[in-house]
């Protein structure tokens, strides 16, 4: 069976190194999904979770704020703003952050308060969407 080689990295370190059959990713424009000796890419990402499929079809899952995924045939490399394995997800701190973005959303007053509240609230309801799913919550 055909893998590509994936590896995930933030500004903390490396994440994820080792090889897939398949990569989902949340792209701006809506997820994509990443096979072995795909065309080239090079796209934005938001927050959400990536999830890496192996050669026995177990899935490993990620968190990430954001950023860049570039496609190779042979490679998808990940740079993400921020990442954790979706073992280190906490659903009640989650919880916490999307609350708390959404009252500081509802006292912004400045656009820039309101445009940074919104920010922090898509990654918050992306954490906790993505602590849910890791749980079985759905």
């Amino acid at each position: 069976m055909a893998t590509i080689l994936v590896d995930i990295v933030s500004a903390e370190g490396e994440i994820y190194s080792g090889s897939a059959t398949m990569v989902f990713a949340p792209a701006k424009m809506g997820e994509v999904g990443i096979a072995p000796r795909h065309a080239p890419l090079l796209t934005a990402l938001k927050p959400g979770e990536v999830r890496v499929q192996n050669e026995e079809g177990e899935e490993e899952s990620f968190y990430i704020t954001g950023g860049m995924l570039e496609v190779q045939p042979h490679s998808v490399t990940i740079l993400a703003d921020t990442a954790l394995r979706g073992d280190q997800l906490d659903e009640a701190a989650a919880l916490a952050a999307q609350q708390e973005a959404e009252e500081a959303l509802k006292g912004a007053s400045e656009k820039t308060d309101i445009s940074r509240a919104q920010l922090e609230l898509t990654e918050a309801r992306a954490r906790y969407r993505a602590a849910q799913k890791l749980k079985g919550n759905r």
